[in-house]
C-alpha cells in the first residue's frame, strides 16, 4: 500500500474514533466524561490489536484497551460472539487498574465475520464501595468488581448485569446512563466502519492493520536505533500516603530494543490505595517513548513493540490482588517522570522535568434543591520545564483530561468559587522555568453537610527539577483555614471553605543562566514576585 492511500484510509478511520468522541461527549451523564473526557475511544483488528483512537483520548487507557481486548476475546472466543454482542469488566488487573473504569468492547461485523472492535473505556463517577477515594485496606471495599460479561447480548441489555451494577451505586441512573452512551456511540462506530469497508471495497481490516502495525513498529524500531545504546538510571521520591513511595528505573537501550525495569521501587501498600496493576504501569511507561520520539505517529499498538516493560511482582508498580488500586494514578502519573529523569540526556528537548500533578477531588451528597449529587473536577499543576522552554501553566499531564469549568460544578453542586488563578512562586527555577500551579478555592454554600474526597499530590515530597533545575513548590490543602495532610472522606459542613494551591513544575537547568528579560517579564505577569527574583533568580546581582 503506498502511503498516501494508507494516510488517507488511517486518517478516515480517527475521524470516525473522533466522532464516537463527541458524542459520548454530548450523551453521557457524568461530569467526568461530559467536561472532563475521562475516557478514549479504540479501534482493533479482529485479534484486539489497536490501530487508532480519537484524537483525545486518555494515553493509558489507548495502550491499554489492546491488552484487555485480547484477555476478553480469549474468555469469550471470536466464534461465540453475536451482531450486537458488547462486551464488559472493571476488573483492576484486566482492565485499566480501578474498579472505576469500564472497558466495553464492541465486535464489528462485515459479511458475517467479525473484522475489528471499537474499544471505548471510560472512568465512571461511582461503583460502590466505601465512600473514600485514598484510603483504603483492600480492593473489595472498593466497590463492585465485574469480571468479563456481556452487557449487551444480541443488541439487548444484559438485564442482570444492569440490575447488579445499579444495585451496587450510589447513582444508578448516571452509571448506567454512561455505560448506555458508551455502548451507544460504540455501536454507531461500528456502522461507521461498515460504511468505511463497502465505500473502499476492502474485505476486512486485515491488510489495512498490517500495514499500520508493521511500519509503526518499523518507525519505532528506527528511532530506537538512532539512540546510543546503554543503561540509564533513576530515582524518584513521591508522596505515596502515609509513607513515601520511591521508584527506580533502570532503561536498558540495545539496537532497536528498549527494556524497562522497576526493581528497587517500593512495595506494595494497604495503607493506602496508591497501587499499580502492571496494566496501568505498562501504559505509563510507554508515554514518554511515544511522546519523545515518533511525537506525531498516530498511536497504535505497533509502537509499542519493541518496549519491554518489567516490575517486580509485589511492588508498587505490579501490585497483586487483592490489594487496594482506587487512587493509582497518585503513583502511576509519577511514572513518565522517573522515565524522564533517566532518559533527559538521552531525549533531549523532548524530556520534562517534573510536574505538579494531577488532583482529582469529588464532591456528594443530598442538596434540597439538586437532590442527590455527584460531581468530579481534574485539575492539575504546573508542567516541568524542557531543556529548550519554560513548563506550561497547568494543564491535563501526561493525559488528556480537561478541566470541569467551575460554572458548571456550581450549577451541578452547592458550591461556590472564590478564586481560580496562579499560584505565585510556586514553579521551580531554572534556565527554564518551571510551570507555575494554581490556587482553587471554594465555599460549601448549601444547607446540608456534603462529602468531599480529594487525591493531592506533591504535598509531602517536591517535584524535582533536571539537569540543575530547582525543584517546584509543594502543595498544600486547607480546609476551614486548617492545613490537612491526611485524606479520609472529609465532612464539610455549611459555610466551609477548601483551598487548594497545587505544586508548580521543576526547573531545567543553572538558574544562573536564566535570560534576565525572561526574568523581568515573569514578575511583571505576577509569575515570580520581585522578591524571589532577588532571592531565587540572583536578580539584584544581575542588574548591578
Amino acid at each position: 500500500m503506498d502511503s498516501i492511500t494508507l494516510d488517507i484510509l488511517w486518517q478516515r478511520l480517527i475521524s470516525i474514533m473522533d466522532e464516537i468522541d463527541q458524542m459520548i461527549v454530548r450523551t453521557t451523564f457524568s461530569t467526568i466524561l461530559s467536561e472532563s473526557r475521562d475516557f478514549a475511544c479504540i479501534l482493533t483488528d479482529a485479534h484486539g490489536h489497536s490501530l487508532c483512537q480519537s484524537v483525545w483520548s486518555t494515553a493509558n487507557f489507548s495502550v491499554v484497551l489492546p491488552r484487555t481486548a485480547k484477555a476478553l476475546l480469549e474468555h469469550f472466543g471470536t466464534d461465540n460472539l453475536r451482531e450486537g454482542d458488547v462486551l464488559a469488566t472493571n476488573d483492576p488487573w484486566i482492565g485499566t487498574g480501578h474498579l472505576p473504569d469500564y472497558i466495553l468492547l464492541t465486535p464489528i461485523f462485515w459479511r458475517e465475520r467479525v473484522v475489528g472492535f471499537v474499544g471505548t473505556i471510560a472512568h465512571v463517577s461511582d461503583v460502590g464501595g466505601h465512600p473514600g477515594e485514598i484510603e483504603g485496606f483492600d480492593v473489595f471495599s472498593e466497590g463492585l468488581n465485574m469480571p468479563p460479561f456481556k452487557l449487551y447480548e444480541a443488541g439487548a441489555e444484559n438485564e442482570l448485569a444492569f440490575r447488579i451494577i445499579g444495585h451496587n451505586c450510589r447513582v444508578p441512573d448516571m452509571l448506567l446512563g454512561d455505560l448506555r452512551a458508551m455502548a451507544g456511540a460504540a455501536r454507531m462506530g461500528a456502522e461507521r466502519v461498515r460504511e468505511f469497508l463497502a465505500e473502499y471495497e476492502l474485505a476486512g481490516l486485515e491488510g489495512l492493520a498490517a500495514e499500520i502495525l508493521g511500519r509503526s513498529e518499523a518507525l519505532m524500531r528506527q528511532k530506537i536505533a538512532a539512540l546510543p545504546d546503554g543503561v540509564y538510571s533513576y530515582g524518584l521520591d513521591i508522596d505515596g500516603y502515609i509513607d513515601i513511595v520511591h521508584l527506580h528505573v533502570t532503561v536498558t537501550i540495545a539496537g532497536s530494543d528498549i527494556y524497562v525495569d522497576y526493581s528497587g521501587s517500593s512495595p506494595q501498600t494497604q495503607k493506602g490505595s496508591i497501587n499499580c496493576v502492571y496494566n496501568s504501569t505498562f501504559a505509563a511507561s510507554l508515554f514518554p517513548f511515544k511522546s519523545a520520539l515518533v511525537p506525531d505517529l498516530p498511536n497504535n499498538e505497533g509502537l509499542f513493540r519493541p518496549i519491554h516493560v518489567s516490575a517486580p511482582e509485589g511492588s508498587i508498580l505490579n501490585a497483586t490482588f487483592p490489594v487496594p488500586v482506587k487512587a493509582r494514578a497518585k503513583t502511576v502519573n509519577n511514572v513518565n517522570q522517573v522515565l524522564f529523569g533517566a532518559l533527559w540526556p538521552v531525549f533531549g528537548a523532548r524530556a520534562n522535568a517534573s510536574n505538579g500533578a494531577i488532583w482529582p477531588f469529588v464532591l456528594k451528597g443530598d442538596d434540597d434543591d439538586l437532590g442527590y449529587f455527584l460531581v468530579d473536577m481534574l485539575p492539575h499543576g504546573g508542567r516541568g520545564a524542557t531543556p529548550v522552554g519554560d513548563g506550561t501553566i497547568p494543564v491535563a499531564y501526561p493525559e488528556n483530561s480537561t478541566i470541569t469549568p467551575c460554572e458548571v460544578l456550581e450549577t451541578r453542586a452547592p458550591i461556590m468559587f472564590l478564586r481560580k488563578e496562579f499560584w505565585q512562586d510556586s514553579a521551580g527555577p531554572g534556565r527554564q522555568r518551571g510551570g507555575v500551579g494554581q490556587v482553587i478555592t471554594f465555599q460549601h454554600v448549601g444547607t446540608r453537610p456534603i462529602i468531599f474526597n480529594l487525591t493531592p499530590d506533591r504535598i509531602t515530597t517536591v517535584p524535582p527539577g533536571l539537569g540543575g533545575g530547582r525543584p517546584g513548590r509543594i502543595g498544600e490543602v486547607r480546609i476551614d483555614g486548617e492545613l490537612t495532610t491526611l485524606f479520609p472522606p472529609i465532612i464539610l459542613q455549611p459555610g466551609s471553605i477548601v483551598e487548594l494551591s497545587i505544586a508548580g513544575g521543576g526547573g531545567f537547568g543553572p538558574v544562573e543562566e536564566r535570560d534576565l528579560a525572561a526574568i523581568l517579564e515573569d514578575i511583571a505577569l505576577g509569575l515570580i514576585s520581585e522578591h524571589a527574583g532577588r532571592v531565587d533568580y540572583l536578580l539584584d546581582q544581575r542588574v548591578g
